[in-house]
């Protein structure tokens, strides 16, 4: 069985593995995200010397994940400083003749759960983390989803809640879907950090009213057969109860399917793989790049 080198490139830290292609991770290393010449330095001494066959790197984005695209493999339009138009392949090229598979952090830890977690043996799914950003990522019909680049699905429009009057964060849409439910939305609204915010706070009843119209335009869109929620904001537990009762309020008996009306506490999960969804979602795509050769 071959070893496989996995990239999990976050905006906060950089996650390196080694994991076999049954998912088991054998080696982890962590380090901050700072530039890309002392991030990556890090980077290539980590797999240097290893015997992998093949690397997955899950990126935050925007990134540019289409092959035969001039600016492929690169990070682009990202506000991270010193990241913008980074070319992360053809760096790891430069160091290691292997096969590579580069895609977005979000697309990597949906194929991770499709592959060996909360997804597995299924078709499609869709996989978003809510956390200092929101994104997400889905697998139909076995196959990640790209067109012109990938999803961007946590930049889009929801309805407003009746009682929320914070204009919103995001430094491109202000009250898209990020700017209104992604963890930096809490403290400012609220004026104190989610993580304490109690567990009954009508914080997380409003949470859930915007991450619930996400959902449902996902479901009317991508008809996913299971739904993954992680990132830091979901690790409160009790927004999946709430997130729960809000889609089926919203969607009011449209879409009436049984994983919806009768067992939606399977069908919108938190990740199998827990907090290595984006570890294990790297060795996805580097086992990728290894069947692809």
């Amino acid at each position: 069985m071959s070893l496989l080198g996995a990239i999990e490139a976050g905006g906060t830290k950089f996650v390196c593995g080694i994991g076999q292609e049954d998912g088991t991770v054998v080696e982890r290393i962590s380090f901050p995200t700072t530039t890309p010449e002392e991030t990556m330095a890090q980077v290539v001494d980590f797999f240097k010397g290893k015997d992998i066959a093949a690397i997955g790197a899950g990126s935050f984005g925007p990134i540019d994940p289409v092959k035969g695209s001039p600016t492929y493999g690169r990070i682009t339009t990202t506000p991270k400083p010193y990241w913008s138009n980074f070319d992360m392949v053809g760096h790891l090229r430069s160091h290691f003749d292997l096969p590579i598979e580069f895609d977005t952090d979000v697309n990597g830890a949906a194929l991770g759960e499709a592959t060996w977690g909360a997804a597995q043996g299924l078709e499609s799914c869709l996989y978003i983390t809510v956390g200092t950003g929101i994104g997400a990522g889905a697998v139909v019909g076995g196959e990640l989803i790209h067109g012109l680049s990938h999803p961007e699905m946590g930049h889009i429009l929801v309805r407003r809640h009746p009682e929320d009057k914070f204009e919103g964060f995001c430094p491109y849409h202000g009250d898209c879907l990020e700017g209104l439910a992604a963890g930096p939305s809490l403290s400012k609204r609220w004026g104190i950090p989610g993580a304490e915010l109690t567990p009954d706070h009508p914080a997380w009843a409003m949470e859930a009213y915007y991450l619930a119209q996400a959902l449902m335009n996902y479901i009317l869109i991508l008809s996913p057969q299971k739904i993954v929620m992680g990132g830091g904001v979901m690790k409160q537990l009790q927004l999946f109860p709430l997130i729960h009762a809000e889609l089926r309020k919203q969607l009011n008996g449209y879409v009436q399917v049984p994983a919806i009306m009768d067992d939606i506490e399977n069908y919108i999960v938190p990740p199998q793989l827990g907090d290595n969804a984006g570890l294990c979602g790297a060795l996805a795509l580097a086992k990728k790049a290894l069947a692809a050769g």
